[in-house]
């Protein structure tokens, strides 16, 4: 494998299967079914298909919410969704988030069902559906709005980039590490310093925006993602931790966590929820 520094890229680029690293048999530069395969259908009107990382817990956290709100319509099935297996090539998958990418939710409780991905328009989708975790009036909803995008806009610099290289890329590359580093540590200064003026990211407003982010800055900010808490010295930000510690310790946020959740400690993990026994006995000490 040749050293960035010597590599000088071809006219036209082709796929090195093998330069891919740990997710090399499941990334290809083509979309669409590799299976032939129905996705299973529970008994709530909402039908989740998810895994727990950072984007699938923004949807259960937010569902964990409702319901302890009483919202009984928010019921829901919680399949998993095995990307080392590659079940989000699924046609059934597929047919409800062409982009292959999790979570993607289906609700039957509309004729014709409606499905919904990615994760920002399912938050948004949810809110507006059940009118909570979203300010009504205009200027708080802009507010909150403006937030949700933010979060979907620059996370992608942290997982993408940031995690990817320094946490999963085969190779370590000084340039790519120190380029989504200082991304990251600005991003979480941006944070900080809203934080210092806002009990919430809205305010004293708890709202889709805060349950959009948190899973990726907030875990980032308790040292939980990628192991880099040290190196991106995340304690620093006094007024994102302050923050992270009181979202965390709500247990819709604890028990949104552990559901599709397939490793760690085996208490923490509810592998696919289909009702609120699921959950039963859980503590949440997974925060």
């Amino acid at each position: 494998m040749e050293s960035d520094q010597k590599y000088v890229p071809e006219k036209i680029w082709e796929w090195d299967q093998k330069g891919e690293g740990k997710y090399g048999k499941i990334n290809r530069p083509t979309a669409g079914s590799r299976i032939k395969s129905k996705m299973p259908v529970g008994k709530h009107p909402l039908q989740l298909y998810s895994l727990a990382t950072p984007n699938g817990v923004k949807v259960t956290i937010l569902l964990e919410e409702l319901l302890a709100l009483g919202y009984s319509d928010a019921e829901y099935d919680a399949h998993l969704i095995s990307i080392n297996d590659e079940d989000q090539f699924r046609s059934g998958f597929v047919e409800i988030n062409p982009n292959s990418k999790i979570p993607a939710l289906v609700d039957h409780s509309v004729k014709p069902s409606q499905r919904i991905f990615e994760s920002g328009s399912i938050l948004l989708y949810l809110a507006e559906k059940f009118e909570s975790f979203i300010p009504k009036d205009l200027a708080s909803r802009t507010e909150c709005i403006s937030w949700l995008f933010w979060q979907m806009s620059s996370a992608p610099y942290l997982g993408g980039g940031f995690g990817h290289f320094y946490n999963y890329a085969p190779i370590k590359i000084k340039y790519a590490i120190d380029r989504f580093s200082m991304e990251t540590k600005r991003q979480l200064d941006v944070l900080d310093q809203h934080l210092n003026k806002n009990q919430y990211m809205c305010g004293n407003n708890y709202t889709i925006a805060d349950i959009a982010i948190w899973p990726w800055y907030g875990v980032l900010a308790l040292g939980k993602l990628y192991n880099a808490g040290e190196f991106l010295e995340v304690e620093s930000y006094t007024h994102v931790q302050r923050w992270t510690k009181e979202i965390g310790d709500r247990k819709a946020v604890q028990l949104g966590r552990m559901i599709n959740r397939t490793w760690g400690e085996e208490s923490e993990q509810v592998t696919e929820r289909h009702n609120g026994e699921d959950l039963s006995g859980k503590s949440g000490v997974i925060i």
